[in-house]
């Protein structure tokens, strides 16, 4: 496992951190392709997301649907199949990452993010629905577990750009089928495995196999039954999360625009990350906000374009103006929420009493460098402790929990969750395990320790919503469970039109077994491998699409021209005021 950490940690150094070198700091070259693609965009699409804000919410509405145009899904419901995808675990444990390492300004740049992603998002739904292609006719069986179209980048890549740039379109396609099996999948059960393993103590295999079985229920009904479990489950969930995030902001306002202010202020002069990481380097605190900013709303990577290609309409625009709806929704109201939460109740530099599992994957050991900042070292040969506290240099490697230094070690803790007796004994590092002064051997100790990702979430709901009982936490835990499992279902979509695109439709089935078996295995994984690992295929799936999308911007460019002249929503509008009528008709005959 080692092996393969490090060999995760060296792809994930060359893919984020590759770039130029400004102020002895690098600009990893995939934050200047989506910022300069989110830029480039934006400017020549005359500021569409601004523009077409409103537009969007009125084709998602329903209003201008025209049941008889070609598609699977309606414009609802593919945005909430693509929502499904974004608005997920990125909302809740991504937030708390970027603020854990980058600290409260990486939320400004997940801000940038989005708000460039928007153009970027109708750029590429805008493609994939001109260049979807029609499956050939099948059975009804067949359509339903199939579809009757396919889209995305590996399509508007080969049928755009012509078919000398087929290979492009393979290799994203190969790239999204893989990072599929890990962003979209083995982070959403990893993310499950490790609240409910911290709130109930269930196994990782226990939560792994009971979340890949329901996944498994659902993909396996196609596309159709995807669109109406999201179109259910992605409001629900939405609805919940935002309204307790709310209560905390309602009964916490006095703190909001302090921490607005300091959100802006630490974007441009970053003192710290709590992890240390970040400490004065504006860069870092940019790349984890943009980083986590693309994980959260998706925005260039080319997956939504898949889902928003199933719907019906033949005006490709008009899907488009629905797909830029999604990073607002997603960053600019969602994951702004988690850390507005996190950032009032102060619970991003809090100490909770944490089990320690001492060979466990969120166990390392970091040592001190200037600034205050820290660096990931290797595990001593022993760390002795007397009375809870550990002798150790200034400059030694010390035992961290999410990369934090824990001051304190305990043999348990009490039923109302307070430290109990305090360690006097050697850790062993190498070992996994602490012995006592008495002979005693143990392979968790506990320590107030900081938390990161959902767990951190969690605090800051339970600590919010403490005036009002305990309940703040299940909020967050029962939002994990829907999210992840909401997310994992678009996402086995999004591999499955990737596994239809190279190896054609008979590949379909075998795609989403294997997607299964891949999310039970995303859930024993250690936490920061599988997340690492994610970013590492997301940083390269990127890249292909950027390239289509300013080469085909002059195509958009056309596109959005013709159809805000033509104004073709006007008559669908007539189609469904005629649909209305004839439905009240019937209803009157009953």
């Amino acid at each position: 496992m080692e092996l393969f950490e490090s060999i995760v940690g060296v792809f994930e150094h060359y893919v984020w951190s590759f770039g130029p070198s400004i102020g002895g700091e690098q600009i990893p070259l995939v934050v200047i392709l989506l910022l300069g693609v989110g830029i480039f965009l934006t400017i020549r699409l005359g500021f569409v997301q601004f523009r077409r804000l409103g537009h969007g919410f009125g084709v998602t509405s329903g209003k201008y649907d025209d049941p008889d145009e070609p598609g699977d899904v309606s414009h609802f419901q593919a945005l909430t199949t693509a929502l499904s995808a974004t608005v997920g675990i990125g909302n809740i444990a991504g937030v708390a990452i970027a603020i854990h390492f980058g600290g409260p300004g990486a939320l400004f740049w997940m801000w940038v993010t989005a708000l460039l992603g928007m153009a970027t998002k109708f750029t590429e739904v805008t493609l994939a629905q001109k260049y979807r292609v029609q499956q050939a006719t099948a059975p009804d069986e067949a359509k339903r577990l199939i579809g009757t179209v396919s889209g995305g980048p590996m399509y508007y890549i080969e049928r755009g750009l012509g078919p000398n740039w087929k290979w492009m379109g393979v290799f994203f396609a190969f790239i999204l089928g893989i990072t599929a099996f890990l962003t979209g999948n083995g982070v959403q059960a990893n993310t499950v495995a490790d609240v409910v393993g911290s709130e109930f103590g269930i196994a990782a295999w226990v939560s792994g196999l009971v979340t890949a079985l329901i996944v498994a229920l659902v993909i396996l009904g196609g596309i159709t039954r995807i669109g109406k479990v999201t179109g259910i489950l992605a409001p629900a969930m939405a609805g919940v999360y935002v309204f307790g995030a709310l209560i905390i902001l309602i009964l916490n306002a006095g703190q909001v625009l302090p921490t607005i202010g300091l959100i802006f202020q630490e974007a441009f002069n970053p003192s710290a990350g709590v992890a240390g990481t970040g400490t004065g380097a504006f860069l870092i605190t940019m790349m984890w906000g943009v980083r986590r900013g693309l994980f959260s709303n998706e925005a260039g990577q080319g997956s939504a374009p898949i889902a928003h290609s199933a719907a019906k309409t033949d005006e490709p625009v008009s899907e488009g103006v629905v797909a830029l709806l999604e990073p607002f929704i997603d960053t600019i109201l969602i994951c702004s929420m988690t850390a507005l939460v996190i950032l009032v109740t102060g619970s991003n530099t809090a100490t909770f009493p944490t089990p320690l599992t001492l060979g466990g994957g969120d166990i390392s050991y970091v040592a001190e460098r200037d600034a205050g900042a820290i660096d990931t070292g290797e595990p001593p040969q022993q760390i002795v402790v007397r009375n809870g506290v550990p002798q150790v240099g200034p400059d030694a490697a010390r035992l961290a929990w999410h990369e934090v230094p824990v001051e304190r070690f305990y043999t348990g803790m009490t039923d109302n969750e307070e430290l109990a007796e305090p360690f006097s004994g050697t850790i062993f590092p190498q070992e996994g395990r602490a012995v006592a002064n008495d002979g005693t051997e143990y392979t968790t100790l506990y320590g107030p320790a900081v938390e990161s990702g959902a767990p951190l979430t969690q605090r800051a709901f339970e600590r919010g919503l403490a005036p009002l009982g305990g309940w703040g936490g299940y909020i967050v835990l029962l939002s994990v469970l829907l999210f992840a499992i909401s997310t994992a279902i678009s996402w086995s979509y999004y591999g499955d039109r990737c596994a239809n695109y190279l190896f054609g439709e008979k590949a379909i089935l075998p795609y989403k077994i294997v997607f299964v078996l891949m999310h039970f295995v995303g859930a024993v994984l250690a936490l920061s491998v599988i997340w690492t690992l994610g970013d590492v295929f997301l940083g390269i799936v990127i890249i292909p699409n950027l390239i289509a999308l300013v080469l085909l911007s002059g195509t958009v460019r056309k596109e959005m021209k013709s159809y805000f002249e033509r104004m073709p929503w006007v008559e669908n509008a007539e189609v469904q005021r005629r649909i209305a009528e004839e439905r009240r008709r019937e209803k009157g005959k009953e």
